[in-house]
């Protein structure tokens, strides 16, 4: 089972175009050499990663090559809790916000889970509208158990809070301009110089205003 394991795992590494040497030396490098609570995940860019590091002092006397792998690690670690599940959607959900059938859309597809009840999305979008404008979409936000999107490439379903989102690229969902979600920052950032895209995000970036330029309202 171990083999199995370790095969397995050694192919979401490969399929994630991930150099497992240098991720695991910068996992080691993480938690030998720096407060791994303060490090920089939510950082986006390779410099501002190297900034937060270098002006915060997170870490003890780092060589060139043992910063290298730290932010290689960080880029890429969101990774290490990878899954191969996707966002199962009932063929008669409805997309609370617009009222499409979400099914239709399995590339896109989100979900919230609200006091154990799940409502699915047919684009991060209409979830973000969800959970944002409390004033048209009434429920309590404390008992969210779960929000998750689906990754663009592979379709596995990973946590939102933890994704990396693409936006104004010139690739649209079924409601027009998306905020597209990664699993790594890497795969972000290739799909951002590939389809022209303008920024990359984390979630708790992703503002009312934000959402609503999407739709042409700003």
């Amino acid at each position: 089972m171990k083999i199995v394991w370790g095969l397995f795992f050694t192919f979401v590494l490969l399929f994630a175009n991930i150099d497992n040497h240098k991720f695991k030396k910068g996992e080691k490098i993480a938690s030998l050499m720096c407060d791994k609570s303060k490090l920089p995940f939510s950082k986006t860019s390779t410099t501002d990663i190297k900034e937060s590091i270098l002006k915060d002092g997170v870490c003890k006397h780092l060589s060139h090559s043992n910063l290298k792998a730290l932010i290689y690690y960080i880029e890429h670690h969101s990774h290490k809790n990878i899954s191969t599940s996707h966002i199962s959607v009932p063929t008669d959900a409805k997309c609370p916000v617009c009222g499409m059938f979400v099914s239709k859309y399995p590339k896109w597809s989100a979900l919230m889970i609200v006091d154990g009840k799940k409502h699915y999305f047919d684009g991060v979008k209409d979830m973000m509208k969800y959970y944002i404008f409390d004033g048209d979409f009434i429920y309590d936000r404390a008992k969210i158990d779960g929000i998750f999107v689906s990754d663009y490439y592979t379709l596995h379903k990973i946590d939102a809070k933890s994704a990396y989102y693409v936006i104004d690229s010139n690739v649209y969902g079924p409601m027009g301009n998306e905020l597209i979600p990664f699993a790594s920052l890497q795969s972000a950032k290739e799909f951002l110089s590939q389809h022209h895209g303008k920024k990359i995000v984390k979630f708790e970036d992703i503002s009312d205003k934000m959402v609503l330029r999407l739709d042409g309202l700003e």
